[in-house]
């Protein structure tokens, strides 16, 4: 290829749209959608004052009775994030240039991967990483308000059963919630290349290399753990019902039932074979009806191996 304006923009209108392929390939295959909710950054961080409080309805007698929100200063800092490719002159020179458009393209890929990438390994560090409140997502102690207003506790931590023989850690969570239980901000996508590919460009002139590259901003925090609960333990008919029934008998402040009802069992993949025979499996080993068969989703991700 002769190296000129014209020739260099068709090869980054070719590499782009590998790239942009990259990104639809994976949409797809991408799990964060499932357990996160996306937000919009407009500047480097973000508050969220309004986690934990979940609004409900009360009878109006009298007067209206204004309630007092809590204010939690829980803040998802936006990080950056790059990746950068060069592609030898000589190689455009000798039209080896097409050898590269599938890296381009995974290159996509791995732009779409990242927010995996970020999503579950925070769902999986929430035994040990704190929340809005200060305690760890998944915790036996959030502090709430009892019904007449004085302090309480709510758990959303399994007991830990027999965590040295436990094959992993597994979640049952409500994602029919509008707030998930983790919050994916972004304040700029990975939506297209970018280039350094004049003569005059410092790589060009003094390495021969055109340089193509991508880069966003964006973080991840957590959001309800109201809605989630977390095991270390087991994963048994026994944990699963006691996990059940922590999320549906869940209160927020002043003792009021929250509405909870789990949506889905979420396993790596360790835990599929146990998982199928709590949710999906008709009857048990001992021949018995599984009264559990279908009370929840099984989403099996590989994220979480």
């Amino acid at each position: 290829m002769i190296i000129n304006r014209t020739n260099l923009d068709t090869l980054f209108a070719a590499y782009n749209g590998a790239f942009r392929n990259g990104i639809l390939d994976y949409e797809s295959m991408s799990e964060f959608a499932l357990v996160a909710m996306e937000t919009r950054s407009g500047t480097a961080q973000e508050v969220y004052p309004w986690l934990g409080q979940l609004p409900g309805m009360k009878e109006w007698v009298g007067e209206r009775v204004v309630e007092n929100l809590r204010q939690h200063d829980f803040t998802i800092r936006n990080k950056d994030w790059e990746q950068t490719v060069s592609v030898p002159r000589n190689s455009i020179e000798d039209d080896q240039y097409g050898v590269y458009t599938p890296f381009m393209r995974a290159m996509g890929i791995a732009a779409m991967k990242h927010y995996d990438e970020l999503v579950w390994p925070l769902l999986k560090a929430g035994f040990s990483t704190a929340c809005y409140d200060g305690q760890h997502f998944f915790s036996a102690s959030h502090p709430v308000l009892d019904k007449d207003g004085g302090d309480a506790t709510e758990s959303n931590l399994g007991t830990e059963g027999n965590p040295g023989n436990a094959k992993a850690s597994w979640f049952l969570l409500d994602l029919g919630q509008m707030i998930k239980p983790i919050v994916l901000q972004i304040r700029k996508r990975p939506s297209n290349l970018i280039r350094l590919d004049r003569e005059t460009d410092e790589n060009v002139f003094s390495r021969k290399e055109f340089v193509y590259g991508v880069d966003c901003r964006d973080n991840v925090g957590f959001g309800l753990w109201q809605a989630a609960f977390g095991s270390r333990g087991d994963l048994t008919a026994t944990s699963y019902e006691e996990a059940r029934v922590s999320m549906m008998e869940r209160k927020g402040d002043y003792g009021r039932p929250l509405g909870i009802r789990p949506t889905h069992l979420v396993v790596p993949p360790s835990l599929e074979k146990d998982a199928l025979e709590i949710v999906n499996a008709e009857r048990l080993s001992s021949g018995a009806t599984n009264v559990y068969r279908g009370t929840a989703e099984l989403h099996v991700s590989r994220w979480l191996a």
